[in-house]
C-alpha cells in the first residue's frame, strides 16, 4: 500500500516514548496471557444499561395498560420507532467475510470531490497497511490464515500490475480496504488490537515528515468497534507530532465487527468529520 503523503520525505524516525513503550508491553502481556477481553455473548447488541433500560420501559407500559381499564398498548407509531430503534443497533458480524461486507463508493459522496470511483477487488495475500509503519509484510506473514478480502477504490481504471487494487496514477487511490474473518470474536479483537498498534509508532516522526494524528474510537456496539487515525502532512508537523486544531487529510482505520476485522486505508484528503463518516460506514458494512 502507499507508503503515507510524500511531503517531507525521509524515513520515519520513532522515538520510544514511554507512552508506546507502556501500550506496546500491555499488548505483549496479553498475548502472552491471553487476558483479552471477551465480548458478550452471542445476541448481546447493547450495553447492559441499554437493554435494562428497555426492558423496564417495555414492563411499565404492560403494567399501565393492565391497570387501567380500557387502557390501550403502544400505538401503531410507537411500535414502529421502538423496532426502528432496535434494527439501528448492529449486532457483531459473524460467517465469513464476502466483498458485500466491503466499503462501496456511495460512502464517498459527491460532496468529496472524488469524482468516479472504479471499484477492484481480490482474495489472497499481500500488504495491509501502511508500509512505513507496518514494514513489507503480508497479512499472512502477520497474523497467519488463509487469505483476505482486498478492495480498491480508485478514480482511475489503471492499476498497478503487482496489485490490481492499488492505483497506477499517483494521486488515484480513493481508499484500500483488507477484510478478514476469524474463528472467535476474541481472536478478531486479539488481531485488531495487533494490527493498531503497528500503526501507533507513525504517531511521531522527525519534524517535517507526515505523521499520523491521535487515536479516535468509535463504537457501534460492544464488539463493533473502530480506531482511526487522520494523516498530517510534513508541512504541519514542527514537533515530531501531529498537530492539535489542525484539519487530517485521510488516514487509517482498524476495523472489527464480531467474527471479522479489518483495515482501511483513507487516501482522498478527507477532514476529520468525513473520515468520521467513512469509517462508520465502513464498520457497519463489515
Amino acid at each position: 500500500m502507499s507508503g503515507g503523503p510524500a511531503a517531507g520525505g525521509g524515513r520515519v524516525v520513532v522515538r520510544r516514548r514511554s507512552v508506546v513503550a507502556a501500550l506496546v508491553a500491555a499488548a505483549v502481556l496479553g498475548l502472552a496471557t491471553g487476558r483479552f477481553v471477551l465480548p458478550p455473548p452471542p445476541g448481546a447488541t447493547a450495553h447492559p444499561a441499554a437493554r435494562s433500560g428497555a426492558a423496564v420501559g417495555g414492563a411499565s407500559q404492560g403494567a399501565s395498560a393492565a391497570a387501567t381499564p380500557g387502557g390501550s398498548g403502544p400505538t401503531p407509531s410507537s411500535s414502529s420507532s421502538a423496532s426502528a430503534s432496535a434494527s439501528a443497533s448492529p449486532t457483531g458480524a459473524t460467517g465469513p467475510v464476502t466483498t458485500a461486507n466491503l466499503l462501496g463508493p456511495a460512502a464517498f459522496g459527491p460532496e468529496f470531490g472524488t469524482g468516479k470511483i472504479h471499484v477492484t477487488d481480490r482474495y489472497g495475500d499481500g500488504a495491509y497497511a501502511n508500509a512505513a509503519c507496518t514494514g513489507e509484510k503480508t497479512l499472512t506473514q502477520t497474523l497467519g490464515g488463509r487469505g483476505a478480502h482486498f478492495r480498491g477504490l480508485t478514480t482511475s481504471s489503471r492499476t498497478s500490475p503487482d496489485d490490481p487494487t492499488v492505483s497506477a496514477e499517483r494521486d488515484g487511490q480513493v481508499a484500500r480496504e483488507v477484510a478478514a474473518e476469524t474463528p472467535s470474536p476474541s481472536r478478531a479483537q486479539n488481531f485488531a488490537e495487533r494490527l493498531l498498534l503497528e500503526e501507533v509508532p507513525c504517531q511521531e516522526a522527525v519534524p517535517g515528515h507526515w505523521v499520523y494524528g491521535r487515536t479516535t474510537t468509535v463504537q457501534l456496539a460492544p464488539d463493533v468497534t473502530a480506531s482511526w487515525m487522520g494523516t498530517y502532512q510534513g508541512s504541519l508537523n514542527t514537533t515530531g507530532t501531529a498537530p492539535e486544531g489542525k484539519e487530517p487529510c485521510g488516514g487509517i482505520a482498524v476495523l472489527r465487527s464480531g467474527t471479522h476485522y479489518g483495515v482501511l486505508e483513507v487516501d482522498a484528503c478527507l477532514g476529520t468529520a468525513a473520515m468520521d463518516r467513512v469509517v462508520r460506514a465502513a464498520l457497519s458494512q463489515l
